[in-house]
């Protein structure tokens, strides 16, 4: 028997890959950003997509996919700008999105959800609902899900690199239930070796930047984890091809490059700013080596033995390679968020600028996604919930 699924603000479909491994099978999807529409659909063609604001989506537009009008679970995984400490300003804005949630919730009463998964970053739990209040998004979320009917509700903050991922990434949890008896729990993290950045990059050949040329075919070199990630069975996926995809090199000014070579490990381009004062600062800056202005997370250089910090959807200007004067291939930043090789990430131009809402490149498609081990763990931790409900 498998459990159904409802993805609220898919993406290009992280928690969907992570919780289709657990078995679930997801019925609808909503996403407004249109190149992540396109992703989603390439991999998850048998999900209904709703591609809207999902503000506009009617219950005419999702009951008709919901067996007997009833659905296990809703995810929603809701924009995070607003919410996010990694910014100077982003934490100043106060708009539309912040409320987000309440869609969730709505969507949920549709389908009459038996179980809700909110995601977010962990600065939700501190973000007032405006300037100069004392009232917090989190509580206004928790007092509407209970007037909803989901007062049964537990919170956590998991950190992705718990769950097999090689990625430093904290993520703050709400799962709800719309039965008060059910006795709720969450993932509990493996006890295990961390998986590295060198777990992750196995296999990948290096590529020159500037020369054009796509690396189609892998190294041979393996890690448990690059195993897992080619393993469509596991994934449930239908395999499609054995070679390498996304393995593209990227453009690099040439004094972008000499910045680079200065890096050490677990060195960005803030310790460069540090190591370099007065006359040597400004030789490098005439020379466009060191930029002007100090940007806080941009240009560090990953560590082979760690996992890595954080993928945002600005990963290709904050990571340089462990070992190569570069940025990352788009495949490098799917690799660090547990994505199956066999991942197509179709929708959207390789590369753009963060110019607006509505376009996402590959890259900042998948920094904004939920890692799919992530969400695959949820799975099998809800999965066993259900049952035990089932079976009561």
């Amino acid at each position: 028997m498998s459990f159904t699924h409802i993805d609220c603000f898919s993406g290009p479909g992280g928690i969907c890959t992570g919780l289709c491994a657990a078995g679930f099978d997801t019925i609808v999807a909503i996403e407004y950003i249109k190149s992540c529409v396109d992703t989603y659909s390439a991999n998850h063609p048998s999900v209904h997509m709703i591609h809207s604001d999902i503000r506009a989506v009617t219950p005419d537009d999702i009951l008709p996919y919901v067996p007997s009008d009833v659905v296990d679970l809703v995810t929603s995984g809701m924009p995070c700008e607003t919410f996010s400490t990694a910014g100077n300003t982003s934490r100043s804005f106060y708009d539309d999105r912040q409320f987000l949630f309440r869609e969730g919730i709505r969507i949920a009463k549709i389908a009459r959800a038996k179980l809700l998964l909110f995601e977010n970053v962990p600065g939700i739990t501190t973000k007032t609902v405006e300037k100069k209040s004392n009232a917090l998004i989190v509580d206004l979320l928790k007092k509407e899900l209970i007037e909803a009917g989901y007062g049964n509700y537990i919170e956590v903050v998991l950190s992705a690199d718990k769950f097999g991922v090689p990625q430093r990434r904290n993520r703050f949890f709400i799962l709800a239930s719309s039965n008060p008896d059910i006795k709720l729990s969450y993932p509990i993290p493996k006890k295990c070796k961390m998986t590295t950045v060198k777990d992750a990059f196995a296999g990948l050949p290096n590529v020159i930047p500037n020369s054009g040329k796509e690396e189609k075919q892998y190294t041979g070199t393996e890690s448990d984890y690059s195993l897992l990630l080619k393993n469509d069975s596991f994934w449930k996926r239908v395999s499609k091809s054995n070679n390498l995809t996304y393995q593209m090199p990227m453009k690099h000014r040439k004094y972008t490059l000499e910045r680079f070579a200065l890096l050490r490990p677990g060195e960005s381009l803030k310790d460069l700013f540090e190591r370099y004062e007065g006359k040597e600062r400004e030789s490098l800056q005439a020379q466009r080596i060191l930029p002007k202005k100090m940007f806080i997370k941009r240009n560090y250089r990953l560590v082979e033995d760690e996992p890595a910090p954080t993928v945002t959807s600005h990963c290709l200007d904050e990571f340089v390679h462990p070992k190569y004067n570069r940025a990352l291939t788009v495949r490098e930043c799917a690799r660090l968020q547990s994505f199956p090789d066999s991942y197509d990430f179709c929708g959207g131009p390789y590369i753009i600028p963060h110019i607006n809402r509505e376009v996402q490149d590959k890259y900042e498609q998948i920094g904004d996604a939920v890692p799919p081990l992530l969400a695959y763990a949820w799975g099998k931790e809800i999965d066993k919930i259900l049952r035990g409900v089932s079976n009561a």
